[in-house]
């Protein structure tokens, strides 16, 4: 597989997930690429930008977990044209003390090597009972 199959890219950018590579991450997302994530957290919303979604989204969870602890596994890939589902599981300790253990799917575009778009399907229950413990789903402030 090239650099530029859209599969390698999605595979490339979990495994830098997992490994903690901050530059691998960077330059797996177009500049103007988006991030879709479900449900009524302080997170869900869609995400746009590189920056928003590396500094903000995902660099936002960090705070929530203790350092270390991620174990993130790329359970399977399907791919078709410049589409990519990866399923994946996440595993964490969490600041609160309790144990965070999510499977997802996201729904990836991938075009001249670069991830545009991810549709990220999970648990949100699962995600607001161990990483956002203190918020209320049921009254969302500036949900979207």
């Amino acid at each position: 597989m090239n650099s530029t199959d859209p599969r390698a890219v999605v595979i490339r950018y979990v495994e830098a997930v997992r490994d903690g590579d901050a530059d691998v991450i960077h330059d797996s997302f177009a500049e103007d690429a988006t991030w879709h994530y479900p449900g009524d957290l302080p997170i869900s919303k869609v995400w746009r930008g590189r920056d928003a979604i590396i500094n903000d989204f995902l660099g936002g969870m960090g705070p929530i977990l203790v350092p270390g602890t991620l174990e993130v596994e790329l359970v399977s890939t399907i791919a078709e044209g410049d589409r990519v589902v990866a399923e994946w599981t996440s595993r964490a300790k969490t600041v609160h003390g309790g144990a965070y253990d999510n499977r997802c799917i996201g729904i990836y575009t991938v075009r001249d090597g670069k991830i545009t778009s991810v549709i990220e399907y999970a648990d949100t229950q699962h995600v607001a009972a161990t990483l956002f413990s203190d918020f209320d789903t049921r009254h969302p402030a500036g949900a979207e």
